[in-house]
């Protein structure tokens, strides 16, 4: 038994949404899904999909996506991606009513591997519009923004803690926490994620969100803070699913 991670299907059987334009790696992504899940992930085991499953923007039109999904082998637990406009927070609890056995839809609840608590949302990293320029300065900074960033990220740490809360009352003591989006942006060497994943003693925190080699380096990977960080974005990974704990 064991739990794997994969980020950013973008799926797109009915919204004909081609991957292709961002790159080769993205050709016949859907094969790359089927041919390294199937190979690596058996029927016990747990797959955590961290997020911008479909392009559809309403659940009809992500039905069939949600359905390759589904004959994925393994359990299936599904985070909310930026980009997964069928599902809002208010819809969580009948998502898991209407695909219940099938697939389980993590937000403002937990769910358990083993003797850990999976704990997850879709979090919220301010990204601009701004850059640094060869000189490491920061151009393009827009504090309206950043405000309004801030009030998402205390919306999503509301929900991580809500869900630690949950977890912690039911009795466990053991997490892993799972971000669609990166912990910090390129800026940040802390963030309120890296602080609560400290305060509860995470073991893992798993995010994905970062695509092209040009993003991959912009949060931590490896050990930070005694915590493994893990980012499992499906153009990283080659569409094949990283082990997180057996």
């Amino acid at each position: 038994m064991a739990l794997y991670a994969l980020g950013d299907l973008h799926l797109s059987f009915q919204a004909n949404k081609p991957m292709d334009a961002f790159g080769r790696v993205w050709k016949n992504h859907e094969r790359k899904i089927e041919k390294y899940v199937n190979k690596l992930v058996k029927p016990e085991d747990t797959l955590v999909l961290t997020g911008d499953h479909s392009w559809g923007r309403k659940l009809p039109e992500c039905m069939e996506d949600l359905a390759f999904i589904e004959r994925l082998p393994g359990r299936k637990i599904l985070l909310r991606g930026n980009h997964d406009m069928f599902w809002d927070a208010k819809k969580t609890e009948r998502l898991n009513e209407e695909f219940a056995g099938r697939l389980f839809f993590l937000q403002n609840n937990f769910a358990v591997y083993k003797d850990y608590a999976l704990v997850g949302t879709k979090g919220y990293t301010f990204e601009g519009p701004f850059y640094l320029n060869r000189r490491g300065q920061i151009l393009g900074w827009d504090e309206e923004k950043e405000v309004q960033a801030k009030k998402l990220v205390d919306r999503e740490m509301a929900r991580l803690r809500k869900s630690f809360c949950q977890a912690q009352a039911a009795g466990y003591k053991k997490f892993i926490m799972f971000l669609h989006y990166p912990p910090t942006n390129i800026l940040e060497k802390n963030s309120p994620f890296t602080e609560i994943a400290r305060e509860y003693g995470v073991e893992a925190v798993v995010y994905s969100h970062c695509h092209g080699e040009r993003r991959f380096g912009d949060s931590i990977h490896g050990e930070f803070q005694g915590i493994r960080y893990m980012l499992v974005s499906g153009d990283y990974l080659n569409f094949c699913p990283a082990m997180v704990v057996e």
